[in-house]
C-alpha cells in the first residue's frame, strides 16, 4: 500500500488542519486506499448550483457526488456519505481535499474520524496538490456543463450529472488505468484477488 495510515487518526478535529499525506502521488494499489474530493459550481437561470465529487484514486471511479444550491458542509458531507454507504471502506482509507472550510469543518472532520478515514489536505491555493480531483471536475465541466448548457435549474444539473457519472464509471477509457473503464478496472482487480486466493 503506497499511502500508509498515519499513527494519529482520531485527533481532535478542532486542532490545526491535517497534513498532506499524499504529496501529489495520486496512485493506489487497491480500491478504497485513497479518495480525493472537491466541488465546483454551475451557473443556472435560478442561481448557482454546486456539485461535489468523491473519487477513488485506484481506478479513477467516482464513488460519491451531490448537487446543492449552497456550497456548505452539508454538500460535501452528503457526497462523502454516499461514498461511505456504497463502498463500506475499511479503516486505513485516506481522503485528500483542498483546504476549503467545508472540508475542514468540525462536522466533516468528526465524520471522517468516526469512520476511521484519515484526512489529508493540500496547501492553500495550490490546485496541483489536488490535481486528480481537479482533472475530473475539468472533464465534468467540459463534457457536460459547457456542452449542454445553458442550465435552467438544479434538477437539470442533477440529471445530467447522474448520466455523466454512470457513463464515466462504466464507459470512459482513462489512459492511466490502461484504457479500460473504471468499473472494469475494479472488477479485474477483484477477479485477480479471487484467482490468487483459489491458487493458494
Amino acid at each position: 500500500m503506497r499511502h500508509a495510515r498515519p499513527a494519529q487518526t482520531h485527533a481532535d478535529p478542532r486542532q490545526a488542519a491535517p497534513e498532506d499525506h499524499v504529496r501529489r502521488d495520486f496512485t493506489a494499489d487497491a480500491p478504497n486506499q485513497l479518495w480525493v474530493a472537491d466541488f465546483t459550481y454551475v451557473a443556472t437561470w435560478r442561481g448557482f448550483v454546486y456539485v461535489a465529487f468523491v473519487i477513488d484514486v485506484f481506478a479513477r471511479r467516482i464513488v460519491g457526488w451531490r448537487a446543492s444550491s449552497a456550497p456548505n458542509t452539508s454538500l460535501v458531507l452528503d457526497a462523502l456519505e454516499q461514498a461511505i454507504h456504497d463502498r463500506q471502506p475499511a479503516k486505513g482509507l485516506i481522503q485528500h481535499t483542498d483546504r476549503g472550510v467545508q472540508y475542514l469543518s468540525i462536522r466533516y472532520s468528526e465524520r471522517l474520524a468516526e469512520i476511521g478515514i484519515t484526512p489529508s489536505v493540500g496547501r492553500v491555493g495550490n490546485s496541483y496538490d489536488n490535481a486528480l480531483a481537479e482533472t475530473v471536475i475539468g472533464l465534468f465541466k467540459t463534457e457536460v456543463i459547457r456542452r449542454s448548457g445553458p442550465w435552467r435549474h438544479i434538477e437539470a444539473v442533477e440529471f445530467a450529472t447522474l448520466d455523466w457519472i454512470d457513463w464515466f464509471n462504466h464507459q470512459r477509457l482513462p489512459g492511466p488505468i490502461g484504457d479500460i473503464p473504471p468499473a472494469e478496472a475494479e472488477e479485474d482487480f477483484h477477479a485477480t484477488l479471487f484467482e490468487s486466493a483459489k491458487a493458494a
